[in-house]
């Protein structure tokens, strides 16, 4: 028997949506960060120290929160394969005419239906069950470590540009070369995510770099109106 190796854009779904939400949440936080702490006339250095104390907040916060909802996620798959595993002990007749009745409302006769099922329960009934009733297959399996490394480690990433971009611009043009940069490296982020993902590259371009502005734009003018308010 052959081996299939076709890979599949589903197969990525685990540890591109954690990266993708990380790097963009990095560069967006941390440069929005900058741009208003910036636009209040702070010093160089009071931004710094704003965007890297934003950078190490977020990536903690990202890796907490990813660990937590896919945790309960996890919790809930398994949960439902240990409730699947008691009906197939306590009723296996059932459960055999269940998934027969699954495979005929996808249209194999109710024979070939009950042969598949009878077939598949023999080779692997837990399996059976929990990809064909539940849904529950190995590629969307919820791995709470993954998502939560993926999640600080792209976060940290991505608030790393604004910080770099900070650090060696002149200190009158911080604002303007921040947005610029950021927007920039969100619209590759987005095209770049939809390019992993088979979707459309300008739409997933355009949409992170509009709501990356909008956040630029709310921030600088905080930014100013506190500086104003201050000064």
């Amino acid at each position: 028997m052959s081996k299939h190796l076709e890979l599949h854009y589903a197969e990525r779904i685990g540890w591109l949506r954690a990266a993708v939400l990380g790097a963009n949440d990095g560069i967006v936080s941390t440069a929005s960060l900058i741009v208003g702490v910036a636009a209040a006339a702070a010093a160089r250095s009071e931004v710094m120290v704003a965007g890297i104390a934003g950078l190490v907040a977020g990536a903690m916060s990202m890796a907490a929160g990813e660990f937590v909802s896919v945790s309960s996620q996890a919790d809930t798959e398994k949960a439902d394969l240990t409730r699947e595993k008691k009906e197939l002990e306590d009723d296996p007749e059932f459960e055999l005419q269940e998934l027969a009745d699954i495979y005929i409302n996808r249209g194999l006769s109710q024979d070939l239906a009950l042969q598949v099922a009878q077939e598949l329960m023999v080779h692997d009934a837990l399996g059976a069950h929990a990809r064909d009733e539940l849904g529950l297959t190995e590629v969307h399996a919820a791995r709470p470590i993954q998502a939560a490394l993926a999640s600080a480690v792209t976060f940290a990433a991505g608030a790393a540009l604004p910080l770099l971009i900070t650090a060696f611009s002149p200190e009158k043009s911080i604002i303007l070369l921040v947005s610029a940069g950021s927007l920039v490296s969100l619209a590759a982020l987005g095209g770049l995510a939809a390019r992993v993902g088979g979707a459309d590259i300008r739409t997933g371009a355009g949409r992170v770099t509009l709501w990356g502005a909008l956040a630029l734009a709310a921030t600088a003018l905080v930014g100013h109106l506190f500086g104003t308010t201050v000064s």
